[in-house]
């Protein structure tokens, strides 16, 4: 099995298009075509990292944070970014990164942090958009199962929670077939008319080629009349941050023990308690103090994220219970996220977890 074909099931879930702009997630090392002989996962590629992939036999290293982020103008092991990608690329070790495409989807980051609290009612906190874009196509009437079977299949119609989502309206087609076209009704040289169906489903930009090839494919026509619409709608599904709901209230104090207990926490920055229950948890793994005020806005009882700056604390002005868990202690589970994934893509291929930490902050 090639390293393509793995970093292809985990772009199915979370699409690269779907990255920051400022973000360098993807293949930083080796070759998408070699043979993978073995898979490590882990929050962080550092130099022991790198050398436990060698010691298990792994010639990939699937991490979430990218060893490389900002552009190397010299690769001479002056430091640790340098030293770990010398190490892998002498050794032929690939490194993948899956990193903000990963914290964008609502299954992600933010969705195994949530799993942890057990949240329920589960959205977008700020839903990307300018994502999606509708298919409308014009069938002959009998078809328009067939065309709607192949287009779902290749990802299109989904809406919320809600799939096989489609629109049918039903008119008159013409057409006169050219003295070389193999038309499917009429004859050649004559307008035809046609009872057909314009059917229509939206579907996330990335999946454009392979919806619209999914409908080329099944449509009887040799030219198919089709239209690819923008649309600016959000994409409930991707975006920034997670809200939900606890499945009961708790104190302030009761939900800082069990994010302790959950996140093997030893301590937790917070901001002055509000006095009330908490039932609207809002979350943001890793770095997200930018979401403060659209946790505000929403109306969440508690925000939890992690590097918050000491006059950000501030920004919660009494209308939330704000907790900084630290960034590593926020997605430590990205690595089990990832594991499942793959072990369930891959049941009998060698998909390992690491066994170092990567935690470069300690509490004492």
């Amino acid at each position: 099995m090639t390293i393509a074909t793995i970093i292809g099931s985990l772009e199915k879930i979370a699409p690269s298009f779907l990255q920051e702009e400022y973000d360098n997630a993807g293949l930083i090392t080796g070759d998408k075509h070699w043979e993978c002989t073995g898979m490590l996962i882990s929050l962080d590629t550092i130099e022991s990292v790198v050398n436990e992939a060698i010691e298990k036999k792994c010639n990939l290293i699937i991490a979430h944070h990218p060893i490389v982020f900002k552009g190397l103008k010299k690769i001479n092991g002056k430091n640790y970014v340098e030293k770990t990608v010398i190490s892998a690329i002498k050794n032929d070790i690939a490194i993948y990164a899956i990193h903000t495409n990963l914290d964008n989807v609502i299954n992600g980051v933010n969705g195994k942090i949530a799993d942890k609290i057990g949240l329920i009612n589960r959205s977008i906190l700020i839903p990307k958009q300018n994502l999606l874009q509708k298919l409308a196509v014009f069938v002959p009437v009998n078809f328009k199962d067939k065309i709607l079977t192949a287009v779902f299949a290749a990802g299109a119609g989904n809406i919320g929670q809600y799939s096989e989502c489609s629109f049918g309206t039903e008119g008159t087609g013409t057409y006169k077939a050219g003295e070389h076209a193999r038309p499917f009704a009429g004859k050649v040289g004559e307008r035809h008319q046609e009872a057909e169906v314009k059917v229509e489903v939206i579907f996330p930009l990335w999946l454009q080629q392979q919806v619209v090839k999914a409908m080329i494919e099944t449509h009887p026509y040799e030219e198919v009349a089709y239209d690819v619409y923008d649309l600016s709608n959000k994409h409930d599904q991707t975006g920034s941050g997670l809200v939900g709901y606890l499945e009961k209230p708790v104190s302030e104090t009761e939900f800082l023990k069990l994010m302790k207990k959950e996140f093997k926490l030893s301590v937790i920055r917070h901001t002055s308690f509000t006095g009330r229950e908490v039932t609207k948890v809002a979350l943001c793994g890793g770095a997200g103090s930018f979401l403060i005020s659209a946790a505000k806005s929403a109306g969440a009882d508690v925000y939890v994220t992690s590097d918050v700056k000491y006059h950000e604390f501030f920004d919660a002005e009494g209308q939330l219970l704000l907790a900084d868990i630290g960034h590593y202690e926020s997605e430590q589970f990205t690595t089990d996220l990832l594991f499942d994934i793959l072990r369930e893509k891959f049941p009998n291929f060698a998909v390992l977890k690491t066994g170092v930490s990567t935690n470069p902050v300690k509490y004492f």
